[in-house]
C-alpha cells in the first residue's frame, strides 16, 4: 500500500485518530508530570485542546485540505490549555498555514508543514526549553524533510516521522536533568508522540485501540453567557435580541473585502452579545439578534455561509425558567477604566480576589486549566477600557497571552504564576495610574512575595534531593520541593521554617477545603510562637487539592 497525495477527508480522519489515541491515553501523559502533585494535567490539557481541534474539524469535513487544516487550526487556537495545549495549537497553526492554498498535497508538502509548525511554535515560546515537546516536534520535523528529498510515500514518511518522534522523546531526560532525576520522559513529548501514532494508523488504514473519545462543544462560551446572563435575570418579553444567531462566513473572491473591524463595527448595529472571530478563509459568528435573516444576508457579502444555527432565546427562557416579575430595564453601563481578570482555584480565593478588586474570577480547579476560548468569554464580560489579566498559575500565561492575541479590546497580561503572586499584584494595582505604570508596578510586585504550597504525593520518586513516598505531604517553595512529612500539619511547619526568614514582615495563610479547623489551630499557634514579630492573616480559600497555600513578603 502506497499513498502519494493526501487530501482533506484524509486529512481529517488522521486528526479525528490521533485526537482519539491522546484521549485514550491522557491519564498515561499526566502522570508522567515531573512532580508528583495530585493537579498534574499535561495530559488533560493536550486532550481537551486536540478535541476542540478535532470537534472544528468534524465540523468541517472536505475535500479540500488547506481549508481542514484551518478548521484544525481554529478549533486549537481558541479550546488550547495550558502550556503544552499552546504549543501544540502553535505547531498546527504552522502546519495548516504552510497547506492553506492546497487541495491536496504530497509527502513534500507534508513534510515541510511539519517543518513551519515547529517554526511556527518556537517563534511563540518566548523562552524555549529543550528537552521538551518542542524538542520532540523539531526533530521529527527535521527527520521529515530530509526524509521527503527521496521518499514519496506518505507512509514512510510518517513512520520515519515517529520513529524520530520517539527517539527523540526518549533523549528528553540527556537534555532536562529533571526529567533524568525522576526517571521520566517528558510529558507533552509523549503527548505529541500519541498524536503522530494516530496519524500513522489511520495512514495505513489502521485502527488505535481504544474507545472513541467524546468531543467536547465549541459552543462552551456561548452557553455559559446564555445561562448566567439570560435565564436568571430577566423576563421572557424584556429579551430585545430574540434570536441567537451562529454561523461561519467562507470567504470567496469577488465578494466584499473583508475587515474584522469594520465587519464586527456594521454587525453590532443588528443585536448585541456579538463575538467574531476570524482568520484568512472564513470567520465565525455569534450575535443576539431580532431579525437574524437580515443578519445572515450581511455575512453573504463576503462569501458563503455555513454552519448556520438560529435558537428562539424567547421560547428557550419560557420552558427553562418561570416568570419572575418584570424587571426594570436597566441603562447601559458606563465602560470603567480598567477591568481585571483572575484564575482562581476554590470559592474562598476567588472571594477574596473580588474583595480587592477583581472584576472576573475565572475557575481555574483540578487538571482544568482556563482555554484560551474560556479567557477571551471573560475578557468579553468586562465592560472596561484597559483589561489586566492575572493568570496565578505557570502553566495559563500562555493561554492568556493568546486570548489577549485574539481579541479586540487592550488587554495586558501580567505573568503571575501562583495565587500570593496574584494577589500581590492586585494589591499593587493603581486604579489613576496609566496602563505602562500599572504594567511595571504589578510586574515588580511579582517578585517581592514568596509562594508556598503544601500537597501530597501521588506516587513515588526521587527530586531534588528528596525520596518522597506515595501520600507523603510536601511542602512546595516558588515552584521547588523543599521538605516533606508524613503528617501534614508536619509538613507545612517545615515548609514555613524554609520560607520566613529575618526582614519579612506579613504572611497569608489560606487554608484548604479538606482542612480541618484543628489543623489550622495548631499550624497558627507554631507561628504565633515561632515567628512572633510576623503579620498573619488567615482565610479559608476553600481550594481543593492543596492544604495549604502561604504567602511571604
Amino acid at each position: 500500500m502506497s499513498i502519494k497525495t493526501l487530501d482533506g477527508n484524509h486529512f481529517a480522519e488522521m486528526i479525528m485518530q490521533g485526537a482519539n489515541h491522546l484521549s485514550n491515553n491522557a491519564k498515561m501523559v499526566d502522570a508522567l508530570n515531573v512532580f508528583p502533585v495530585p493537579d498534574g494535567d499535561t495530559g488533560t490539557n493536550m486532550n481537551l485542546s486536540m478535541s476542540s481541534g478535532a470537534k472544528e474539524v468534524q465540523k468541517n469535513v472536505q475535500a479540500h485540505i488547506g481549508k481542514v487544516g484551518m478548521a484544525l487550526s481554529r478549533g486549537l487556537l481558541m479550546g488550547a490549555r495550558g502550556n503544552s495545549g499552546v504549543i501544540l495549537s502553535q505547531l498546527f497553526r504552522g502546519f495548516s498555514k504552510s497547506i492553506e492554498g492546497k487541495s491536496s498535497i504530497s509527502a513534500r508538502d507534508f513534510a515541510q508543514a511539519f517543518q513551519t509548525g515547529v517554526d511556527t511554535a518556537y517563534k511563540a515560546v518566548m523562552k524555549p526549553v529543550e528537552g521538551t515537546i518542542l524538542t520532540v516536534a523539531k526533530d521529527a520535523a527535521k527527520k521529515a524533510v530530509s526524509a521527503a528529498k527521496n521518499e514519496d510515500d506518505l507512509i514512510k514518511l510518517m513512520e520515519a516521522i515517529l520513529k524520530e518522534a520517539k527517539a527523540s522523546l526518549e533523549r528528553t531526560p540527556d537534555l532536562l536533568p529533571v526529567l533524568k532525576e525522576v526517571g521520566v520522559v517528558d510529558s507533552g513529548g509523549q503527548g505529541l508522540v500519541l498524536v503522530y501514532e494516530g496519524f500513522l494508523a489511520e495512514l495505513k488504514g489502521e485502527k488505535v485501540p481504544g474507545t472513541p473519545m467524546a468531543l467536547p462543544s465549541m459552543n462552551d462560551m456561548v452557553n455559559a453567557e446564555h445561562h448566567k446572563n439570560v435565564h436568571a435575570h430577566i423576563n421572557t418579553e424584556d429579551i430585545e435580541f430574540g434570536y441567537c444567531t451562529e454561523f461561519m462566513v467562507r470567504f470567496e473572491e469577488g465578494k466584499k473585502s473583508f475587515s474584522e473591524d469594520q465587519f464586527r463595527k456594521e454587525l453590532s448595529e443588528f443585536g448585541d452579545s456579538l463575538l467574531v472571530i476570524s482568520d484568512d478563509e472564513v470567520a465565525k459568528i455569534h450575535i443576539h439578534a431580532e431579525h437574524p435573516g437580515e443578519v445572515l444576508s450581511y455575512g453573504q457579502k463576503y462569501g458563503s455561509l455555513i454552519s448556520m444555527k438560529i435558537e428562539n432565546m424567547r421560547e428557550q427562557h419560557s420552558n427553562l425558567v418561570s416568570e419572575p416579575a418584570k424587571a426594570a430595564p436597566q441603562p447601559e453601563k458606563k465602560k470603567e477604566k480598567y477591568g481585571i481578570i483572575t484564575v482562581s482555584m476554590g470559592s474562598g480565593i476567588a472571594d477574596l480576589f473580588r474583595s480587592i478588586g477583581a472584576s472576573e474570577v475565572i475557575e481555574g480547579g483540578q487538571t482544568m486549566n482556563p482555554s484560551t476560548e474560556d479567557i477571551v468569554s471573560a475578557i468579553e464580560k468586562v465592560n472596561a477600557e484597559n483589561i489586566i489579566i492575572l493568570p496565578n498559575n505557570s502553566n495559563i500565561v500562555m493561554a492568556a497571552r493568546q486570548a489577549a492575541s485574539v481579541v479586540e479590546e487592550n488587554v495586558l497580561v501580567i505573568p503571575s504564576k501562583t495565587v500570593p503572586q496574584g494577589l500581590t499584584a492586585l494589591l499593587s494595582f493603581n486604579p489613576s495610574g496609566s496602563l505602562e505604570d500599572n504594567e511595571s508596578g504589578m510586574t515588580e510586585a511579582l517578585g517581592s512575595v514568596k509562594s508556598g504550597q503544601v500537597t501530597y504525593a501521588v506516587r513515588d520518586t526521587q527530586i531534588d534531593g528528596l525520596d518522597i513516598s506515595k501520600n507523603d505531604f510536601m511542602g512546595i517553595m516558588n515552584g521547588k520541593i523543599v521538605t516533606k512529612d508524613k503528617v501534614q500539619v508536619q509538613a507545612a511547619i517545615k515548609l514555613l521554617n524554609e520560607m520566613i526568614g529575618d526582614g519579612d514582615e506579613i504572611l497569608t495563610v489560606l487554608y484548604g477545603s479538606e482542612t480541618n479547623a484543628q489543623e489550622v489551630d495548631q499550624l497558627i499557634k507554631h507561628i504565633e510562637t515561632a515567628f512572633s514579630d510576623i503579620e498573619v492573616e488567615v482565610h479559608n480559600g476553600k481550594q481543593p487539592l492543596y492544604s495549604f497555600i502561604f504567602s511571604v513578603e
